[in-house]
């Protein structure tokens, strides 16, 4: 058995100073004050001293590693032990191989793809627990908030073209 960690970043990779030290303060008050979670980055360690996640790329795999707590698009906040997986290294490595065959970089989607929903995904693979709700709670709101969005929109083209499928 081995231990699997997740790797957690503020997501500070905008650009501008301001925008970056506004995440920061808003993963403060969100996460640290009341508990809800905030905009992160994430990644997974298992067997040495990198950590593996997810990133937008135009072609080829998006799935990447680098050394453990030190993504340099992002500032490091912390880490969770999530468990230990009976996953063998060989196993392990399968396993990533199959994630970089079904991860494209270019399917990224920042709320219904991202590298919250890969480590999730490779928890899964691994046995162990999947992500704190709070890690990718922003992403998931928003991503329910765009297929609401979507549904009430389409129910108010079929209600004026009066197409109603039920």
């Amino acid at each position: 058995m081995t231990e699997v960690t997740l790797h957690i970043y503020d997501v500070t990779n905008s650009g501008s100073d301001k925008t970056n030290n506004t995440i920061v303060q808003i993963n403060k008050i969100f996460k640290d004050g009341i508990g809800l979670g905030g905009i992160f980055h994430s990644a997974v360690q298992i067997y040495g001293d990198d950590e593996w996640s997810f990133g937008y790329c135009e072609r080829g795999t998006g799935v990447f590693s680098c050394p453990a707590g030190k993504n340099p698009m992002y500032t490091y906040r912390e880490c969770i032990v999530l468990g230990k997986t009976n996953c063998s290294v060989f196993k392990v490595k399968q396993i990533l191989m199959e994630l970089s065959r079904e991860w494209s970089g270019n399917s990224y989607d920042l709320l219904s793809k991202n590298c919250n929903h890969f480590c999730d995904e490779f928890c899964e693979r691994l046995e162990v627990p999947k992500l704190p709700g709070w890690v990718n709670r922003f992403a998931n709101a928003g991503d329910t908030a765009m297929e609401v969005a979507g549904n009430t929109a389409l129910r108010l083209r079929q209600a004026k073209t009066g197409d109603h499928i039920s």
